[in-house]
């Protein structure tokens, strides 16, 4: 998948989970970020050579080990800064290392991101920058990464096709993540393209009209 200048993105699928990693890059500089690698960290650098692309942030939407289980790692290999979550993800990033143990991903690792990430601010890229937004409920320091030019989305776990991230791990609230989505994603705008942490991409135009959970029309009867 490639999003018209003044960035573009590639989808690099990676854990058992298949969880949505994204390669975005700014087009006048090539310099790229990596947003929730979830493991498989050495297919990334590779997938980096391949676009002959120059790393120069790690993002994290949520601290869920197969969004961020390979964010230490990928460090270690680039020397580059980890973005991201929000503060309130700290307890989910302290248990990646156990969780990774557990679930048959030993390569996952804990970390203390070099950012903490609020509502509001704004994370550069090259010559280019995303707008962050905070949006609890599937975990309550998840964020949303998204570049306003481009009508482009990193969603993560919030918003999928079809459906909306699941609130019953610790700390998740329903009601806040249908807050988050009609709250924060949908002034947006419907012609916003966005990445789910898994599946197909879909826009939130699309959204509002079929998602059995956020639809308007559903919201509407609720």
């Amino acid at each position: 998948m490639q999003v018209q200048a003044p960035i573009r993105a590639v989808l690099a699928p990676v854990t058992p989970l298949q969880q949505n990693c994204t390669i975005v890059w700014c087009v006048r500089t090539q310099k790229a970020a990596i947003i929730d690698p979830g493991g498989e960290v050495p297919r990334l650098l590779e997938a980096l050579k391949a676009y002959k692309l120059t790393l120069e942030k790690i993002w994290i939407t949520h601290g869920h080990l197969d969004h961020a289980g390979g964010a230490a790692a990928l460090q270690e290999a680039t020397g580059c800064p980890i973005e991201g979550p929000h503060p309130d993800d700290a307890f989910w990033i302290d248990e990646i290392t156990a969780s990774g143990a557990k679930w048959g991903m030993p390569e996952a690792r804990s970390f203390t991101p070099d950012r903490w990430l609020a509502d509001g601010d704004t994370v550069s890229l090259g010559e280019t920058a995303f707008e962050v937004f905070h949006t609890p409920g599937h975990t309550p320091g998840h964020v949303v990464f998204f570049h306003r030019q481009a009508r482009f989305a990193q969603v993560g776990d919030v918003l999928f096709q079809g459906s909306i991230g699941r609130t019953d791990f610790p700390k998740g609230d329903y009601n806040q993540l249908i807050s988050s989505i009609t709250g924060k994603l949908w002034p947006l705008g419907e012609d916003v393209s966005f990445v789910p942490g898994h599946g197909p991409m879909s826009t939130f135009g699309q959204e509002r009209k079929t998602n059995p959970f956020v639809a308007d029309q559903v919201l509407a009867g609720a």
